[in-house]
C-alpha cells in the first residue's frame, strides 16, 4: 500500500510578511487608492505601502502579518515605531509632493485558513497598540 502525506511549507517571516503586504496593497487599490511605492526604506525607518487616494490624500502604510494573534498584531506598532515611519515619509516626500493631506495607517493582518483575518487602523497618531 503506498503511503500518503501531506506536505505543508510553513512561510518564512519574510514570506509572510511580502504576502500581507500584497494582501493590504490589493485592499487599497480594491477601494480606488493608486499604489505609489512599497518596502520604501531610509536609514531613518521604513515604509511598506505609500497610497494616493482618490481624494489625493498621501497614506503612509504600515503592515503587521503574523500567523496568530497570540502576541498581538497591532500591538507591534509602537509611538517609536510611528515616529520612524513618519521621518521616512518626510524623507519620500522630499522633492514629490505638492501641498496633499497626508495619513498614517497599519493594517493588522493574522492568518485565517488560505486568507487573513483584517484589523484597519486608519489615521494613526500614537501607535496603534
Amino acid at each position: 500500500m503506498k503511503e500518503t502525506r501531506v506536505i505543508t511549507h510553513k512561510l518564512s517571516r519574510t514570506e509572510l510578511g511580502r504576502k500581507g503586504e500584497a494582501f493590504a496593497a490589493r485592499l487599497y487599490t480594491a477601494r480606488g487608492a493608486t499604489l505609489l511605492a512599497t518596502n520604501v526604506r531610509y536609514p531613518v525607518g521604513e515604509i511598506d505601502l505609500v497610497c494616493r487616494e482618490a481624494d489625493g490624500t498621501l497614506v503612509f502604510v504600515e503592515v503587521k502579518t503574523r500567523s496568530t494573534a497570540a502576541f498581538g498584531v497591532a500591538e507591534a506598532v509602537t509611538p517609536r515605531k510611528l515616529a520612524r515611519m513618519r521621518k521616512a515619509a518626510t524623507r519620500w516626500l522630499e522633492g514629490r509632493a505638492k501641498l496633499a493631506n497626508v495619513r498614517f495607517d497599519v493594517v493588522a493582518l493574522t492568518v485565517n485558513g488560505a486568507g487573513f483575518d483584517v484589523e484597519y487602523f486608519a489615521g494613526v497618531e500614537h501607535g496603534a497598540g
